[in-house]
């Protein structure tokens, strides 16, 4: 059910501004300024009255009097009102204007806080890189064991590298003597061929000496099986 008002919501604007220019509070009894004006005009009548009276025209200006300090009251008040306003409007726009400088000095922080959480976030990437690696450093022998177990590999090299080259000297002799060998069954082979076709004529031919000295030092004799 639609709501039905003796004035519309359109004339408030209105109706409100011509009550604060009357000093009219409700929409009943005669405005101020109307009987402020009607005392003025009975005043000024009487006044000019050629036979007025003092008395009557006292009596008209006390009432006049009075009802220009009771229109005058709300007037005071109203001023004082609008002053009031006026100084809270200042106040406001000062404080909006305070309000604006502190968002734009928030918006500075939170810019400043997210370049400090971004390079706090690299820094702790770094220190978690760094413990990582800390651990494996501690996870690692002690340096003088270290250097032990590489002064024992380095004696071990070293003693690798000198079988090494006694066994190359070794194989070397043995590849001398099995060469030696070798000729020898061959004139061996030969002189039993030259004995059997002339068994008269036959002189032992003289055998070669197998190397010794130096070379042959270390070597263990070379055995033939029969």
């Amino acid at each position: 059910m639609a709501a039905h008002y003796a004035i519309s919501p359109a004339e408030d604007d209105a109706v409100i501004r011509q009550r604060l220019l009357t000093r009219t509070t409700t929409t009943r009894g005669e405005p101020p300024l109307k009987k402020l004006i009607k005392k003025f005009t009975a005043l000024a009548g009487e006044v000019e009255k050629e036979d007025s009276k003092y008395t009557e025209c006292e009596k008209l200006y006390r009432s006049l009097l009075q009802e220009l300090a009771t229109f005058e009251l709300p007037l005071l008040k109203t001023k004082a009102v609008i002053d009031a306003n006026r100084r809270e409007q200042d106040s406001f726009k000062e404080l909006h204007v305070e309000l604006n400088k502190q968002i734009a000095q928030a918006q500075r922080d939170i810019e400043d806080l997210k370049v400090q959480l971004e390079e706090a976030k690299v820094e702790r990437q770094h220190k978690e890189e760094c413990e990582a690696i800390r651990k494996s450093i501690a996870a690692q022998s002690a340096r003088s064991v270290t250097q032990k177990q590489l002064n024992d590999l380095e004696k071990e090299l070293v003693q690798l590298e000198s079988e090494n080259y006694a066994a190359s000297r070794t194989i070397e002799l043995r590849k001398k003597q099995f060469g030696l060998l070798l000729h020898v069954v061959d004139d061996l082979q030969a002189t039993l061929d030259d004995e059997q076709k002339n068994p008269l004529d036959y002189e032992a031919p003289e055998l070669p000496a197998l190397p010794t000295g130096e070379s042959a030092e270390g070597a263990e004799p070379m055995v033939v099986d029969s």
